[in-house]
Order: structure tokens, then C-alpha cells, then sequence
């Protein structure tokens, strides 16, 4: 894949690569942080795609790495000193996006993935490095546990 090729498939794939970001990080400044370093990542090794059939799955791959480097670091920084009060006003007031960010981390891959960012299961199964079965089984898994969780929030169990 030459480096001009690259540039217009990233422009093509910006807006879902943000999309998937602030899905998994919660914040526009962060969301716009890791596109930026996926898109440089990317660059740095385009040379090394095999098979540019898979060149989105391979930067959602990217994005998704990036994402929990971020959140991992994050972890860090809370465990360290106490969270502020305000902490709160940084997410949005959805509840499906709360019960979403709530999930494992395994499970909230497989439903930003699929849901919010569209990716069928076969793409979301080489994004993850995962068996298409697995994806389905997080998928039913997770679902069951978002049904759960917004129709007790909404008395209607």
C-alpha cells in the first residue's frame, strides 16, 4: 500500500474511527487524541498490511489498542489520587451509554464494535483477534446484560 492510498482511506475512515473513540473513552479531547495517534501508528507501519482488504479492521484494531492503553493509564492516574467530584459531568447523561460504559471490557468492545460503529461480525471477530462464535456469545451476553440493567433503571421489571 502506498502512503497516498493510505492518507485516502484514513480520510474515508475518520469519522467512524472518532465514533468508536469516544464511545470507548467518554470524552471528544480524548476520542480526537487516539484517532490521531491510530492514524500515525497506522502511517508508521501501512508498509507491513499484508492484506489491504482488511485495512479497516486493521486500524480498528489499532484504535481499540490505543483506546485501552489510554483507559489503562487512566486507571493509574485515579488509583493515585481521589476522584474529583465533578468526574461525574464528563459522561453523558444516556443511559445506554452509562450501562455501556458499565460493562466488562470484553463485552463493551464487542457492542461499540458492532452497534456503534457497524462493523459486521466477521470484521469485529478479526478487530478483536476473536472467533466469530465469541463475538456472538459476548454479543447475546452483553445485550442481556444492557436489558437488564436499563429496564431495572426504568421499573419496568
Amino acid at each position: 500500500m502506498q502512503e497516498q492510498e493510505y492518507i485516502e482511506r484514513v480520510e474515508a475512515l475518520k469519522g467512524k474511527l472518532y465514533r468508536t473513540a469516544y464511545l470507548y473513552l467518554g470524552s471528544e479531547a480524548h476520542a480526537l487524541d487516539a484517532v490521531d495517534e491510530t492514524v500515525y501508528k497506522g502511517l508508521c507501519a501501512h508498509k507491513k498490511l499484508r492484506q489491504p482488504e482488511y485495512f479497516d479492521t486493521w486500524l480498528t484494531r489499532i484504535l481499540i489498542n490505543v483506546c485501552n492503553t489510554e483507559l489503562r493509564r487512566r486507571r493509574r492516574e485515579t488509583a493515585m489520587e481521589e476522584l474529583p467530584e465533578t468526574a461525574a459531568e464528563e459522561f453523558d447523561a444516556l443511559p445506554l451509554r452509562q450501562a455501556v460504559a458499565r460493562l466488562p471490557r470484553e463485552l463493551r468492545a464487542v457492542v461499540v464494535l458492532r452497534y456503534f460503529t457497524g462493523l459486521t461480525l466477521a470484521e469485529t471477530a478479526r478487530a478483536l483477534d476473536i472467533p466469530p462464535g465469541t463475538v456472538s456469545t459476548r454479543q447475546r451476553k452483553a445485550l442481556g446484560l444492557l436489558k437488564l440493567e436499563l429496564t431495572d433503571k426504568e421499573g419496568l421489571a
